[in-house]
């Protein structure tokens, strides 16, 4: 990485927001241009909006926070180094969902197996007291399914996007979105009902 497009890490951690002197924050795309015209300080608003949710996006892949931190924060600094090329008539998020899914795949690629992590990091249950043994079967089942199917049960339950806000987000018609749900989640469901016979 060049020292000219390096973003420091601590610059992303930072809590500044860049909004006009006294007037309203700016737009997003306002925003974006700003960071076009080499504004650093402008592209930490859109570090801050989106940190939280590419961090629980990445957890949800790589099921490791450290890892997760690492991954987002990896996403930004590249997202930032090509921003000049990104359009700002469209919407950041989707353009840089790809990026941090990208960074999450190659992630798991070099991994000869995912680490066993602590499972409260991440929301895919509604009960707040499930047996941790039941969510340890429930992120196995969710570790067993094919990329395309595992990223809309991520969208969907970690970060409560609507069918199509994940259309949007994955570039996939809502109906497709609609069928890989449909599927994990019955896959999902047969993983529990062989735990709980076994169980049994």
């Amino acid at each position: 990485m060049s020292k000219e497009t390096a973003v420091p890490r601590d610059f992303l951690l930072q809590k500044n927001r860049f909004v006009m002197a006294e007037e309203k924050p700016l737009s997003e795309r306002e925003i974006l241009l700003q960071v076009k015209r080499g504004k650093k300080e402008a592209y930490q608003t859109i570090v801050e909006r989106y940190m939280k949710r590419a961090y629980y996006i990445a957890l949800g892949f790589v099921r490791n926070p450290q890892d997760a931190l690492d991954i987002s924060q990896e996403a930004f600094i590249k997202a930032f180094r090509r921003i000049k090329s990104f359009d700002i008539e469209r919407p950041f998020f989707p353009w840089f969902y790809k990026l941090i899914k990208n960074f999450c795949l190659d992630h798991l690629k070099r991994r000869s197996r995912i680490q066993e992590v602590p499972l409260d990091e991440g929301r895919i249950l509604k009960e707040e007291h499930e047996d941790r043994e039941m969510k340890e079967v429930l992120w196995k089942g969710i570790e067993s399914l094919p990329v395309e199917q595992r990223e809309v049960i991520i969208l969907r339950y970690f970060q409560q996007l609507s069918y199509q806000e994940i259309s949007e987000v994955t570039g996939k018609p809502v109906g497709t979105v609609m069928s890989s749900l449909f599927y994990a989640k019955k896959k999902l469901k047969e993983v529990i009902k062989k735990f709980l016979n076994l169980g049994g």
